[in-house]
C-alpha cells in the first residue's frame, strides 16, 4: 500500500509505503516527524507507479501547471525514457579514455579493503549485536561481548555512548536496549 501524504509544516508531499503499519513518518524536506495516523492522505493505492503519478499530478495542480502536466507522459514512461537516454558507466569512462575494467577492479579492491578493516560500521554492528544478545545488558556486558568480537574496550564504550546520544539506544537503571 502506498499513500501520498503531506507535511503540515512545509506542505511537502511524499510517498509513504505501508502507511497503516508505520507509526511515524518524517518529512523529507523539513525533517518534521509526524504521527502517520494524523497525516492527510491525498491518494492511496497498491501500485507505486500510480501513487507517483498521483503525487506528480497533485504537485502540478498546486503550482498551477495541470494543463502542462496533462501533456507529459506517465512517470513510469518517463523513467523508461531516462534509462534509455543516458550512457552507462562503461561508455562514460571509455569516452574519457579510461580503461573501464581497471576502474571497476580498483573500486572492488577499495570496497574489499574497506570491509576488511575493522571500520566504524563493523564496530557499530558489533555493539548493536552485543545489545541484542543480552536481556537488557549492562554497559560492562555489552563491552565484554564487543571486545570478544574485536572491538577495543575504549572504542566500545565510546560507540555505546554515541548510540545513546543519537537515540538509537536507551539506558535505564544501567541497562541498555536498542530502540
Amino acid at each position: 500500500m502506498y499513500a501520498v501524504v503531506g507535511c503540515t509544516e512545509c506542505a511537502n508531499m511524499w510517498l509513504l509505503s505501508d502507511p497503516d503499519r508505520s507509526e511515524t513518518a518524517t518529512c523529507s524536506r523539513c525533517g518534521r516527524r509526524h504521527q502517520t495516523k494524523k497525516l492527510r492522505r491525498f491518494f492511496e493505492t497498491e501500485d507505486r507507479d500510480a501513487a507517483r503519478q498521483a503525487r506528480a499530478a497533485l504537485l502540478a495542480k498546486k503550482h498551477g501547471d495541470s494543463e502542462a502536466f496533462s501533456q507529459v507522459a506517465h512517470v513510469s514512461e518517463l523513467d523508461r525514457q531516462v534509462e534509455q537516454s543516458g550512457v552507462d558507466d562503461r561508455e562514460y569512462l571509455e569516452g574519457f579514455g579510461l580503461d573501464a575494467d581497471e576502474v571497476f577492479d580498483a573500486g572492488e579492491r577499495a570496497e574489499r579493503g574497506r570491509a576488511s578493516s575493522s571500520g566504524a560500521t563493523d564496530r557499530l554492528t558489533a555493539i548493536k549485536n552485543a545489545i541484542r544478545a543480552g536481556d537488557r545488558p549492562t554497559e560492562d556486558e555489552i563491552v565484554a561481548t564487543a571486545t570478544e568480537n574485536g572491538v577495543p574496550e575504549d572504542k566500545a564504550r565510546d560507540l555505546l555512548e554515541k548510540l545513546r546520544r543519537r537515540g538509537e539506544v536507551s539506558e535505564s537503571g544501567g541497562r541498555y536496549r536498542l530502540l
